[in-house]
């Protein structure tokens, strides 16, 4: 079962450091850390907190996709965001088998992890920003913004796990990431293209719509306009 918060119950460990007090029974070096990745060649310690920014943002992104598939107005775009909300927690029980499998803790939150469960916090926090106006396509564009943002990391990410890949020697870590690279990067290729092919229709549609041009338009009105476009 995956873990989308990693916490002391579940086991968390972390890295000591000047701004974060890493009681024993949680703390974890760097020694720790690397020893899964002796004899790759890579330093062990940098993938091993590289791994948990990774994860990280994939545990934010099934929160992320949870959020808005419950609030859009529009059945079209929330298929989508149900259907890559379980692909994004496929993505964190992929990374977690993985990094147990080379000998690693699923369970580490590194320090790059907990400033991007920061910044992807606030990316949640900011698409509720606009609730409870009457703007309806303006939340629906607050909302897919925040999705191809998320995106955007990801595809990175997994990017640059691609590439890391091919500097690993043959062996255990680099068929057990490659495997998980294979999977996911298809996916996070058409996640990244839906989303940003999604905002340029919305934007050339609002632009070009007369409901929406119109002062004081009905919400109800605005939300049909706008399942007309998906449907």
């Amino acid at each position: 079962m995956t873990t989308l918060t990693p916490t002391r119950a579940t086991g968390a460990t972390t890295k000591a450091s000047h701004a974060l007090l890493a009681e024993p029974p949680y703390a974890v070096d760097d020694e720790a850390l690397g020893a899964p990745f002796e004899g790759t060649g890579v330093n062990g310690a940098f993938v091993a907190d590289l791994l948990s920014a990774a994860l990280t943002h994939e545990r934010c992104g099934t929160h992320l996709y949870r959020s808005v598939a419950g609030r859009t107005a529009n059945p079209v775009l929330r298929a989508r965001y149900e259907e890559f909300g379980r692909e994004t927690e496929r993505h964190v029980e992929l990374l977690e088998d993985a990094i147990a499998a080379i000998g690693g803790d699923p369970q580490y939150v590194s320090p790059i992890a907990r400033a991007v469960q920061g910044m992807d916090t606030s990316l949640l926090e900011s698409t509720f920003r606009l609730d409870g106006t009457a703007d309806v396509m303006v939340r629906e564009m607050v909302m897919l913004d925040a999705v191809l943002l998320a995106e955007t990391t990801d595809h990175a990410n997994w990017a640059n796990l691609a590439q890391l890949c091919e500097d690993l020697p043959d062996g255990e870590v680099r068929e057990v990431l490659s495997r998980a690279v294979r999977e996911v990067g298809p996916q996070e290729d058409e996640h990244l293209r839906w989303a940003s092919d999604t905002k340029a229709k919305m934007t050339r549609l609002q632009a070009s719509s007369p409901t929406m041009a119109k002062v004081g338009a009905k919400a109800e009105e605005m939300v049909a306009t706008v399942k007309e476009w998906f449907s």
